[in-house]
């Protein structure tokens, strides 16, 4: 503990954010270049080093969190990187996009603000990669076997990443033009701006691992050729189905799923588009679903310039504290959380409808209206009791010029000739049927991610990628020092 008092003298300060009439003007990441140093070291000086710390049980990744906490508040960095990195392979990635069940877990948290646990975790990555802390780490000498990982997100490029430290020979398949899955264009940019992700790509492009973007396997490539050309075959294509909303007027122009719009946005900043096919300017959108890729929707469509933007959220709106008998610490509150996203609609006003910030909460969609032309003009919404059904006599009508469907993914595409081509099993969730080895039950074939765990957080999507790294590198050489953060069956903490 660097300082022991430090929880008691030192209130919890976050990073800030910029003004958001400056932030929507642009697609770069919504906090303060540069102010998150200044505070980290007396932020990460509130950490009380506990005899049981209960963020790492939260932490599917196992991080080593007190132990990088205090050696950032002792200006250690180096150290610090090399305690971060010891259990994750992207934590520049998980320091911006992860919700950060450590906080939820944290002892502090009992009855005061936790640590900014992902603050300081991206603090010590931004840092490391400024100072030089993290070299390429090829491998001292091959192995002599080779794996092919089908998908770039971030389970895949972890188990590659893994894999080629341990001496294999890795190359990773990419259906889209460029690698990085989501991260490349799922995840706005203003969450993730996507030079830290090419700069990862090289580090591990130095290491050795090959990368085939616009290599579609089971229809570019067919997946039973590529696995006889390799040793082992890793799945990590992701949770692609998409969940549909079966309502009346669901055919109509200009209702579409949140991965057919975010993508292009994303193809905007990459300069491949000049403005997206699909582009919320000067609309009225109504976004369907309460999670984070509705919100990732929402800031896009504001920065778009729509006017105007409602975030449906079928769920009642949750308290400002945790409630302690349905979710004990340290469990992962439902809690009132507002994102930079809700921010900038609701101070904007972009968001006239809403209940607050940009959200109606309890709103269960009805149907959709259209004009003559087929083209969606209006959404309608009923109040939702407990049990998520429709209220009589509390209809109402929203303007919707475009409709956004954010209400999750339930597994891979059993369509993709992935799944046919290698012979793999679906279980009931529609997800990849894996044995507690990661192993598919063809032999040298394993499964990682959200296309067998379904979908899930980042932090979790790299603790798999890492654990069936190690079980792959077992399987081609007998035994491995690979980390394994989690099996196949572990799910987060809950009561």
């Amino acid at each position: 503990m660097a300082d022991p008092r430090g929880f008691l003298t030192t209130g919890r300060e976050e990073w800030p954010r910029r003004p958001v009439r400056e932030r929507v003007r642009d697609w770069d990441e919504a906090p303060v270049p540069g102010a998150l140093l200044p505070i980290v070291r007396g932020q990460a000086g509130r950490c009380m080093d506990c005899g049981v710390p209960f963020c790492h049980a939260a932490c599917p990744l196992g991080n080593l969190i007190p132990d990088f906490n205090c050696l950032v508040a002792r200006d250690d960095w180096r150290a610090a990187s090399e305690r971060l990195h010891a259990t994750n392979n992207f934590p520049e990635f998980t320091g911006r996009l992860c919700p950060a069940p450590c906080e939820a877990a944290c002892v502090l948290a009992i009855d005061r603000p936790a640590v900014t646990i992902k603050n300081v975790e991206a603090a010590v990555a931004d840092r490391a990669w400024e100072e030089g802390f993290v070299p390429p780490r090829p491998p001292d000498r091959l192995s002599g076997r080779s794996v092919a990982v089908i998908g770039s997100g971030p389970a895949g490029l972890a188990a590659a990443q893994q894999l080629t430290r341990a001496g294999h020979t890795v190359a990773v398949y990419e259906r889209d033009d460029r690698i990085g899955g989501l991260l490349r264009y799922g995840i706005p940019a203003f969450k993730l701006e996507k030079h830290h992700l090419d700069r990862r790509l090289g580090q591990m492009r130095a290491e050795g691992t090959a990368f085939r973007p616009s290599t579609a396997v089971g229809r570019d490539l067919d997946a039973a050729r590529l696995r006889a050309r390799f040793d082992a075959v890793v799945v990590a294509t992701g949770a692609t189905t998409r969940r549909e909303l079966d309502v009346p007027g669901r055919e109509l122009d200009g209702i579409h799923q949140a991965m057919e719009y975010l993508p292009l946005a994303n193809r905007v900043c990459e300069g491949d588009l000049e403005t997206s096919p699909l582009s919320a300017a000067g609309r009225h959108v109504v976004i369907v679903g309460g999670g984070d890729t509705g919100a990732d929707c929402l800031g896009t469509a504001v920065r778009e310039g729509a006017a105007s933007v409602t975030q449906l959220d079928i769920r009642p709106r949750p308290g400002a504290e945790r409630d302690e008998d349905a979710e004990p610490w340290p469990t992962y509150p439902q809690v009132y959380r507002v994102s930079a996203a809700h921010e900038e609609a609701r101070d904007l006003g972009r968001a006239p409808a809403a209940d607050v910030d940009a959200r109606l909460f309890a709103a269960s969609t009805l149907r959709f209206d259209g004009d003559a032309h087929g083209r969606v003009r209006a959404l309608r919404l009923a109040e939702a009791d407990a049990a998520r059904r429709p209220l009589r006599g509390t209809g109402r009508t929203l303007p919707a010029d475009l409709v956004l469907l954010a209400l999750g993914f339930s597994g891979p595409d059993p369509h993709d000739g992935v799944i046919d081509g290698l012979g793999l099993r679906m279980d009931p969730r529609g997800t990849i049927a894996r044995a507690p080895d990661f192993s598919t039950g063809v032999p040298g074939v394993y499964a990682a991610g959200d296309a067998a765990r379904g979908a899930s957080l980042v932090v979790w999507a790299i603790a798999e990628g890492r654990a069936v790294a190690a079980a792959v590198d077992r399987h081609l050489t007998g035994s491995t020092r690979l980390h394994t953060p989690i099996g196949p069956y572990d799910r987060p903490l809950t009561v």
